[in-house]
């Protein structure tokens, strides 16, 4: 029965006609085996990421609130006004930093009207050009 069956197989790949069909014969080794050599095409299609390659994780929680200089703040008076950001009272405006994204106020730049700012951090720079002109600035962290 055995060699019957070996008979009827032989020379296919089927059955067991051949000597590399025993067994884990043919394969190219057992396992992951051969991915840097015989098998790199099949690893670079079906597992890319096989080696890594996707960069660092970053496993802590970071919030960067962007920056706004005196120049760019005198600047973007009326947009910051339009999306509801400056309030006037009298002469003096209301700019209301913090609730507009931004976490510091840095000295660069000029600035000349009459404000009380709100920014939870400010440079000294910026802290004494805006008393000089008689402004205020509320640190509100």
């Amino acid at each position: 029965m055995v060699r019957n069956r070996t008979k009827k197989y032989r020379g296919t790949h089927y059955g067991r006609g051949m000597k590399a069909g025993r067994g884990k014969g043919k394969k190219g080794g057992s396992g992951m085996a051969g991915l840097g050599k015989h098998k790199w095409i099949w690893m670079v299609k079906y597992d890319p990421l096989h080696y890594g390659g996707k960069g660092f994780t970053s496993h802590h929680f970071s919030r960067s609130r962007p920056v706004i200089t005196l120049g760019q703040l005198e600047n973007s008076i009326s947009d910051l006004k339009d999306r509801g950001f400056i309030s006037q009272t009298g002469e003096v405006l209301e700019i209301d930093l913090k609730t507009a994204g931004y976490g510091k106020l840095l000295g660069s730049g000029t600035f000349s009207l009459k404000a009380r700012i709100v920014v939870p951090k400010a440079t000294e720079k910026a802290l004494s050009k805006i008393s000089a002109i008689g402004s205020t600035v509320e640190l509100d962290e």
